[in-house]
């Protein structure tokens, strides 16, 4: 993800930036170059007038950036044990370069990661990628301890509640447990996502793994996590919620 060289907001011409809205047009703003030295030097110049347009832009374009998707999650969403770039989440962010969307993907997810682990590092998240729509994907290694389920749910909601805090809007997904778990805890968990889910008001992809064939040339060695050719079936149901949130509809 390109970002802009901390060198590039040195300044070199004395220039201010003041930026408000236009009346009866929420969306179009208006930006004005305030320069004493350079209002004095003519303007009625067409050279001059070129010159003080090109620096107008150099100044407002380093505070334009494009908004960022931070997928939040644990081993399913890290790529663990196959190429990054066949990962899911690699795959989400050539699927918006295709669709022309102006959206980034950060990864932040971590193997390993519980709803506890995701609840405590989730504000020194946000602060650094800044987000515009948050992806969390975690719970399965709660699951898979056999962690309580109402913990789990309190996490999970303190997550998705700080980023919306923070601005953004976000997307939960869900996971699932083999029946070995015991029918009562199966049914807790997974409806656990769903409960976060309403009471937090926002999309819910009921489950990450959803028509991945039960076949064990899709799972890796440890007969849980996915091979890379099961990578676009992840990456098409968490698709089905953002697509509306990123590809803006036709004028």
């Amino acid at each position: 993800m390109a970002t802009a060289s901390p060198g590039m907001t040195s300044s070199e011409m004395s220039c201010k930036i003041t930026s408000s809205f236009a009346p009866g047009e929420p969306f179009a703003r208006r930006t004005t170059l305030e320069s004493p030295v350079a209002w004095t030097m003519g303007l009625e110049k067409s050279g001059m007038k070129s010159i003080l347009f090109s620096v107008l832009l150099a100044c407002s374009g380093a505070a334009i950036a494009a908004p960022t998707i931070l997928v939040y999650g644990d081993s399913l969403s890290a790529a663990y044990g196959i190429s990054q770039s066949a990962g899911w989440v690699a795959l989400l962010g050539e699927r918006l370069k295709q669709r022309k969307s102006n959206y980034t993907v950060v990864n932040a997810s971590i193997s390993g990661e519980t709803s506890a682990g995701g609840a405590t590092r989730i504000g020194a998240a946000l602060a650094k990628a800044q987000p515009a729509i948050v992806i969390v994907e975690l719970g399965a290694n709660d699951g898979l301890r056999g962690l309580p389920i109402a913990q789990m749910k309190t996490n999970l909601a303190a997550i998705v509640q700080a980023a919306k805090r923070h601005g953004a809007r976000v997307i939960l997904v869900g996971m699932r447990l083999p029946p070995n778990y015991g029918a009562q805890y199966v049914n807790a968990f997974r409806t656990a996502f769903r409960d976060v889910a309403f009471d937090e008001r926002v999309p819910l992809v009921p489950f990450l793994l959803e028509g991945v064939p039960n076949e064990r040339q899709m799972f890796q060695a440890d007969n849980l996590h996915l091979v890379a050719e099961a990578q676009p079936i992840l990456m098409e149901n968490v698709w089905r919620k953002l697509a509306s949130m990123v590809i803006a509809p036709p004028k």
